[in-house]
Formats: structure tokens, sequence, C-alpha cells
């Protein structure tokens, strides 16, 4: 049931094999094939700053389609590794914001309920 329905949502979007790939326990989505859905829904995304400082930034996501509207959260802690933070860019606030993005057009979607997350979630997300 849960394949048929990712297939249905692939074959919607247009994803194509270079937009998915499989982590060791979640099925990741790339920064493109998020970009390709919120396009084709026209999913509209307005940002709140809730904090940021140069080593950490929280954004909130207000996310709407069709008259749905979500909020949700993104957030980047610079560290040298990944238990210092979750991320080692120094763009902690462009980070949170693509996090942010990356939860609203996957949950607005249907894709977070079915264990699918955006590669920009978590550094251990990046495909190798």
């Amino acid at each position: 049931m849960k394949t048929d329905k990712l297939k249905e949502l692939y074959l919607k979007y247009e994803l194509t094999p270079d937009d998915v790939y499989k982590h060791q326990h979640y099925t990741i989505l790339t920064r493109q094939g998020i970009d390709k859905i919120q396009a084709k829904e026209q999913i509209y995304v307005d940002y709140e700053v809730i904090k940021c400082e140069p080593n950490f930034a929280v954004f909130k996501a207000n996310a709407q389609k069709e008259g749905k509207m979500i909020q949700t959260f993104g957030s980047a802690l610079k560290g040298d590794t990944i238990k210092d933070g979750n991320t080692n860019s120094w763009y902690v606030a462009e980070m949170a914001e693509k996090r942010a993005m990356s939860r609203a057009v996957l949950k607005l979607t249907g894709f977070y309920e079915l264990g699918v997350f955006g590669e920009d979630e978590s550094e251990s997300f990046k495909r190798k």
C-alpha cells in the first residue's frame, strides 16, 4: 500500500531517479525533487525568523496550497562534527530555511506520512 502510494506521488510530480534515493531507513528526496513538487503544486511558503545567530538559526515556515495550511520549523546548529551540531555549514540561516521548506512541502503533499524526508533535513541524509 505504501509503495503504491509513493509510486502514485512519484508519477504525479514527475520525479526521476535523480530526485529520490534510499537512505539506511528512509526514502530521501533531493532539493531538486522538492522544488519540482513545490512548483507543480504552487505551494506558497512564508518564513518567520525565530532565532538567527552566527552558529544557530531557527525558521518557521508557513506554507499553503489550495486552502490547506501548515506550519513547521527548520533549524541549523553549526558544529565541527555531527556530534557538535546538525550542520557543518556556516550558512546556518539558509540551512534552517531549506529544512523548513522541505518539511512544509513534504507534509502538505503527503510524502512525510509515508516516511519520505528531504536531503537537507540532516547531514546524514546526504547522498553518498
